[in-house]
């Protein structure tokens, strides 16, 4: 009885740690599929009134989105950036407050995102090419890019190699992809499986995680940035704008907003902020009374 017992439990160990094993090997895969291929919401609203539908090429991808002209003298354009598993229709009330204020507006789907092309998102490694490509279509003049966390990285990012933006508003950007993905693991993924699952989704994504990097973009961004995080983010905590802030060398300005978690922050008074701050850029951009954005 007692050794078919002990037997018995051998047999029940061997499974389990053959099960464990398993798991093991596919967390990775599991993780690296998270990475690259987020959740995907398509489009399944019209473009607000006096906007129409547009493609613009990507890198390698063709990109789906809306396009607004300003309402009145034409004081530049603004670019809306989505977040991570969001699509262009999550800006609609932020394209139409600014082509109201005069800019003529753009809002697109990121690759891999709502109906535009791609297979994987790379979080700024392409998708900043991508924004170039967007750039090149808009008319000339002042251009603001407003960025939300994913779309934010991608601003800072595409700021950093295009001296033809601007200004940015970034709300609720990582400052690096390695540092949000880790933090971001399900607690059951161990060091070694969330470094495999970062390997895997480079090689699968053609792309390199440490070159994605907010912070480092920051380091050699020339134009004003205006950097806005919820105090009480959970997700993307707000010590990454921090790192931001500090890494930026040109004018700056960082607004916490108490009790905010993730994609909370862009509320209330923080809209008069928003607008103040772009007045003041386009002024300084354009000539225009109003001068450069303070540093703070």
């Amino acid at each position: 009885m007692a050794g078919r017992f002990k037997k018995r439990l051998i047999i029940i160990g061997s499974g389990t740690l053959l099960l464990v094993g398993v798991t093991a090997s596919q967390l990775s895969v599991i993780g690296a599929a998270l990475i690259l291929h987020p959740a995907h919401r398509h489009v399944v609203v019209a473009p607000p009134p006096e906007y129409h539908e547009v493609t613009f090429s990507g890198e390698g991808v063709s990109l789906r989105g809306w396009r607004g002209r300003a309402s009145g003298d034409r004081r530049g354009t603004l670019i809306y950036l989505h977040g991570v598993a969001d699509n262009r229709a999550s800006g609609a009330g932020v394209i139409e407050r600014f082509r109201m204020r005069g800019f003529d507006v753009v809002a697109y789907d990121s690759r891999a995102h709502g109906e535009s092309g791609g297979e994987s998102t790379t979080y700024g490694f392409f998708e900043r090419e991508d924004l170039r490509r967007v750039l090149d279509a808009i008319d000339p003049g002042p251009v603001v890019l407003f960025g939300s966390s994913l779309g934010a990285a991608v601003a800072l990012q595409t700021a950093a190699v295009d001296r033809r933006i601007s200004a940015v508003v970034a709300a609720e950007s990582f400052s690096d992809l390695r540092t949000v993905v880790t933090e971001r693991a399900p607690f059951f993924f161990t060091n070694a499986t969330v470094r495999r699952a970062i390997a895997l989704a480079e090689q699968k994504g053609n792309f390199q995680i440490d070159e994605v990097s907010p912070e480092l973009a920051a380091r050699t961004i020339t134009s004003p940035v205006l950097l806005i995080h919820g105090a009480s983010d959970k997700e993307t905590p707000p010590a990454h704008s921090s790192r931001l802030f500090a890494a930026l060398t040109g004018p700056k300005r960082l607004i916490l907003v108490p009790e905010a978690g993730h994609n909370e922050s862009l509320r209330g008074n923080v809209w008069e902020d928003i607008e103040r701050w772009i007045d003041k850029v386009v002024s300084s951009t354009t000539g225009e009374e109003g001068g450069a954005p303070d540093s703070d």
